[in-house]
């Protein structure tokens, strides 16, 4: 039996919960973003290992800034879940107790997340020097948002999100190969940042009884894909450097049909929502695998002409799809649409595949091509 979760990240701002005093806040009692001596010998040995110490690109493309800039508010943003994670459980919070977190032992797992929130933060510390070291300010931490409830939530969340930077970061080592020279050398600290990425959520899968890797050749990302689904688990307007100083582009929402509205005619029956506060859908039938996907924009007045859903899954080649059954929303500028998801036929693999409104039917060579022609999205979706 395969479990498909399909996570809509425009949604998870209208479904996460209020930001409440005890979402962390910057600076952190351990003094990141900026710890002193003493506090990052700490952390260091918190996390199991040291910064590099290798010279740093002083050097580098508007692109690999770009993403770079992207890479370090997205590891702030784990630094601040897994804070509250690990506060949720040392404090036994509601659906962090006892019973949330069994069978698993509660000192084993503080330990285990402890160590991931401190290597979180040494990757964000790291993100950071490469942009100073690049002439550029470094990113200070935002506001975020965290759309869970309780610690299997908050497992799964933080697979989801773990499974994009595992898409994204080959894709700062390809524009730092690209770069040459001093640069390329930084390429192997970006892949051991990737293998711990990986361990890590193999750690969130195996937790969840799922098998440790999900599959041979995961999915890559673009700078710009993670930017998208980032951003929508900030705070607006709570960074102290704008979002789109980044300098990647803002596409529009895009995001699956609220089980809310007209479930009956819209929602294929053997998906279900778990929970009214989830931006996902849950299926245990094998065969949606190959369904049709229900898709709705808000703030769409026509039917996108020319354009495609589009599916990154694996090392595959785009699979572009075309849009049907198209329906007004009437009396405001919204509208719904489906979207075949030909998992099997097509050569999808587990675990992340990603769908983007795209100018265009296709073919796309890569990611890079697909973001390049992109509009909404991304929906991330995820097949266990």
């Amino acid at each position: 039996m395969r479990l498909i979760t399909v996570f809509a990240f425009a949604a998870a701002i209208v479904a996460a919960p209020a930001i409440d005093p005890g979402i962390p806040r910057f600076p952190l009692p351990d003094g990141l973003p900026t710890p002193n001596p003493d506090q990052l010998a700490e952390i260091q040995r918190l996390a199991g290992g040291t910064l590099p110490n290798q010279p740093l690109p002083t050097n580098l493309s508007q692109d690999a800034i770009a993403t770079l800039k992207l890479l370090a508010h997205n590891e702030l943003y784990e630094v601040a879940f897994f804070t509250e994670l690990l506060n949720n459980i040392t404090t036994a919070a509601p659906g962090y107790r006892a019973n949330d977190t069994a069978p698993l032992d509660r000192l084993l797992l503080v330990r285990q997340i402890e160590a991931i929130k401190n290597q979180e933060e040494l990757h964000a510390i790291a993100a950071n020097a490469f942009l100073v070291s690049a002439k550029q300010d470094p990113i200070a931490p935002c506001q975020y948002t965290f759309p869970v409830s309780n610690f299997q939530n908050a497992i799964l969340f933080a697979q989801v999100f773990t499974d994009l930077a595992l898409g994204t970061i080959p894709a700062v080592q390809l524009l730092f190969a690209r770069d040459g020279g001093p640069a390329s050398r930084n390429v192997i600290t970006l892949g051991s940042i990737l293998g711990s990425e990986a361990q890590q959520d193999g750690f969130f899968r195996s937790t969840q009884r799922k098998n440790p890797s999900a599959a041979p050749f995961l999915t890559g990302s673009t700078g710009a894909i993670a930017f998208n689904a980032l951003r929508k688990l900030i705070v607006k307007d709570s960074c102290p450097q704008p979002l789109s100083s980044i300098g990647l582009p803002e596409w529009g929402d895009l995001d699956f049909f609220s089980a809310q509205l007209f479930i009956n005619n819209y929602i294929d029956s053997e998906l279900a929502i778990p929970e009214p506060s989830w931006p996902f859908w849950i299926s245990s039938n094998p065969q949606t695998k190959n369904g049709t996907l229900p898709f709705f924009v808000a703030g769409l007045s026509a039917a996108p002409n020319e354009s495609s859903i589009i599916y990154l899954s694996g090392q595959n080649k785009p699979v572009a799809v075309p849009i049907t059954t198209f329906l007004q929303s009437p009396g405001d500028a919204s509208a719904t649409f489906r979207a075949e998801f030909p998992f099997e036929e097509r050569g999808f693999a587990n675990g992340l595949t990603i769908a983007i409104l795209a100018r265009g039917l296709g073919p796309f060579a890569d990611a890079e091509a697909v973001s390049a022609a992109a509009q909404l999205g991304p929906v991330v979706i995820e097949i266990h």
